[in-house]
């Protein structure tokens, strides 16, 4: 079965790539849309909401999807729903319509949300597979097409081509790549994804997940750095624009080199944990992230404000990976820790657009970022939550070890 992972893994990696391509794609173009709307922060917000609805409705149905479904038909449904969305949203702007905008990206967020989960659940067998790291560097080819879709902004947007040409040719490229993918994945599930896809079911009760205080505490982190990650994806360009008088042309330049840092600092990331460890790097990431929002805050320089969204993105890029990783500690109910720990994530990018825009109209985008930089701060006084499960000790009767039997009872099932 080994063979077939090089083809498997190519095949993600462009998916997630297509993702990241055309999410950034849209948003670069944010600020003519809204110019052609005459929206302002708050109906903006409503708008970006739809993208927000739809990825946590696809995360909620991907589960019973990938028990009834193989994980080539999840994932093919997903990236047949993002181009839709993409093609919508092109449209909506065309037509000025925030209703179809709405919808744009309400489709493109259940396609979002289905698809994350199917191909970590994929990217999961893969590991298992190889035994080695995979999700990391799976997540950075997501960063890697942000990264290139919003460089491609800055050309269009430089030389004023309109979003519908724009989205247009982007969904020309798009398509085909993910009929390609699609293709290079194993039509029936194999043993081991079956295995995975079974496990999103519940089997330890909500009611224990709430009550444990090192899970709750990584739920905050998580909500808090996914909530500086999807700010920047949906309010960096307005921000740049709005806050600091940038032109188009620099708007997508700052959002490429918000997304190049993400890019970077997820395929490092393996590196950087293994050498410090999560609790180190996790107040490396708040603190980066949190310097960089306060210099977009306060900065009256354009040129520093732009230079700081590099240093946003290299802290919020691995807020994900590292609740994650924490929140599988456990020798009972993984999964579904990791999925209470998700769902916090995405609750972040549920909330969010709508929170910004209403603030954004009393305060400012900049003073609306306030509570973004707030949350970071948090995240980092809260990075010991982080730090490696320890194994429950053994309780052993008053006086059992008190005997010379009992004791050597003791010693031989507990230990060190």
């Amino acid at each position: 079965m080994q063979h077939v992972v090089p083809g498997r893994k190519r095949a993600l990696f462009c998916l997630f790539f297509v993702t990241g391509l055309s999410m950034a794609s849209w948003v670069t173009r944010t600020p003519a849309v809204r110019d052609g709307l005459g929206a302002t922060h708050g109906e903006m917000g409503i708008v970006l909401f739809g993208l927000a609805l739809g990825s946590f409705l696809g995360i909620l149905s991907a589960p019973p999807l990938l028990r009834r479904l193989t994980i080539r038909r999840v994932i093919a449904a997903a990236w047949t729903l993002q181009p839709l969305g993409l093609g919508l949203f092109a449209l909506g702007g065309a037509l000025a319509s925030a209703p179809c905008l709405f919808l744009a990206l309400f489709v493109f967020g259940l396609g979002i949300g289905s698809g994350d989960v199917a191909i970590n659940v994929a990217g999961a067998e893969i590991e298992r597979l190889q035994r080695r790291p995979f999700l990391s560097a799976l997540h950075g080819f997501f960063s890697l097409g942000m990264a290139l879709g919003s460089a491609l902004g800055i050309g269009v947007a430089a030389l004023e081509v309109s979003p519908l040409a724009h989205l247009a040719a982007v969904l020309a490229a798009a398509v085909p790549l993910i009929r390609l993918s699609v293709a290079g994945l194993p039509r029936a599930p194999e043993a081991g994804i079956a295995r995975e896809a079974g496990e999103t079911g519940p089997r330890v009760p909500l009611g224990e997940l709430v009550r444990d205080l090192r899970l709750l505490l990584i739920g905050v982190m998580v909500l808090a750095m996914a909530l500086a990650e999807g700010a920047a994806y949906d309010w960096l360009p307005l921000l740049m624009v709005d806050g600091h008088g940038f032109s188009a042309p620099q708007t997508a330049l700052a959002f490429s080199a918000f997304t190049a840092a993400m890019a970077v600092s997820r395929f490092a990331g393996n590196g950087l944990i293994r050498r410090f460890g999560r609790v180190a790097v996790m107040r490396g990431s708040a603190g980066a992230a949190g310097l960089g929002l306060a210099l977009v805050i306060f900065a009256d320089l354009p040129l520093l404000a732009g230079a700081a969204a590099l240093l946003w993105g290299l802290g919020a890029a691995l807020g994900f990976p590292l609740t994650l990783s924490a929140a599988g500690d456990a020798e009972r109910g993984a999964s579904e820790r990791v999925g209470f720990v998700t769902s916090a994530g995405y609750l972040a990018f549920l909330v969010g657009p709508p929170l910004i825009g209403f603030l954004g109209d009393a305060w400012g985008l900049r003073g609306a970022l306030l509570v973004v930089l707030a949350g970071v701060l948090l995240a980092l006084l809260l990075a010991p939550a982080l730090s490696p499960r320890r194994p429950a000790r053994r309780r052993w009767p008053r006086g059992a070890a008190r005997s010379p039997a009992a004791a050597a009872e003791r010693s031989a099932r507990d230990p060190g």
